[in-house]
């Protein structure tokens, strides 16, 4: 039988690699992990067509084996070198499939071998413990998770119903609607223990282009904070503070990210003004506090 498939060699594309590149490490930044000085001169080989991805990563490891792990900002370096040099490479990979397994194939090979401690053996595995997240954007209230104990069918759920949208019967503004409820839904499942935000962009992204987006990677790779922000916003709730989940800055990003890359995000401050002016103005906590004041009293 003759061959009928042709092998996918890695990209030549100067002006593709150095955007891929330049996305992985943006997406580090939601973390905020920055590359070492090697990794930057290692991006120069890879652009150049010197070095593969996976001789950059046999150089990382040689080059990590003699540094000393136990100082914290060389520990953030490596985690950033490797996971960017991972998240580039699957960016150029035009492999994919729609389904939770997918996702769960990114966060191992994005994180396999470098978690550590107590979560060294979580990378591409569902957490079997609840979670929560203190927020800056929140002033250190969390988003509610999806239960450990179902997380499987939550993707399921919210992948069969991303599924059965035509997407050519939507306007754009309705799609960009779209994306931004399933990105925020599979992103609130939280399904790993570490890595979500990074594993979700990676996937969403490479949705995007199997469906014939032209992706604004500028997005990414400057406003990753934005955009985990924004998932954080569409998620939240307090009926005490009168906020309900709010889809406007994610739709923001994805609109400036596939419709049109010249708008401008809407200014976080609006939100961080809105929840300061709640907090200091909330009438459940004023109660309290008068409560607990008369209780003394007595």
């Amino acid at each position: 039988m003759t061959k009928t498939y042709d092998k996918i060699e890695e990209l030549k594309n100067k002006e593709i690699k150095k955007n891929n590149w330049e996305v992985a490490i943006g997406l580090n930044k939601v973390d905020g992990l920055t590359p070492s000085p090697y990794l930057k001169e290692l991006i120069n080989e890879s652009i150049n067509g010197k070095s593969s991805y996976k001789e950059i990563e046999e150089k990382l490891s040689k080059y990590y084996k003699n540094s000393d792990l136990k100082n914290i900002e060389i520990k953030k370096n490596r985690e950033c070198d490797i996971v960017s040099t991972r998240i580039a490479e699957l960016l150029e990979d035009g492999s994919f499939t729609f389904s939770p397994i997918y996702l769960k194939s990114i966060h191992k090979y994005l994180f396999d071998g470098v978690f550590e401690g107590d979560i060294k053996d979580y990378a591409g595995i569902f957490r079997d413990y609840n979670i929560s997240k203190k927020e800056d954007i929140l002033n250190g209230k969390t988003v509610i998770y999806g239960n450990h104990k179902d997380l499987l069918e939550y993707l399921r759920y919210d992948f069969g119903e991303e599924e059965n949208i035509n997407y050519t019967k939507l306007s754009p503004e309705k799609q960009v609607e779209r994306i931004s409820k399933f990105t925020s839904a599979i992103w609130q499942v939280h399904p790993f223990v570490e890595g979500n935000t990074r594993t979700t962009a990676v996937f969403i992204e490479k949705y995007l282009r199997t469906k014939g987006y032209e992706v604004n990677n500028d997005l990414f790779k400057e406003n990753s904070l934005f955009f985990r922000n924004a998932l954080v916003i569409s998620n939240f709730s307090d009926i005490t503070l009168g906020i309900s989940p709010d889809f406007k800055y994610l739709r923001s990003f994805f609109s400036k990210l596939l419709l049109n890359k010249t708008q401008e995000l809407i200014d976080l401050k609006e939100f961080k003004e809105k929840i300061n002016f709640k907090e200091n103005n909330n009438s459940w906590t004023k109660k309290l506090a008068n409560d607990k004041s008369n209780d003394f009293e007595r």
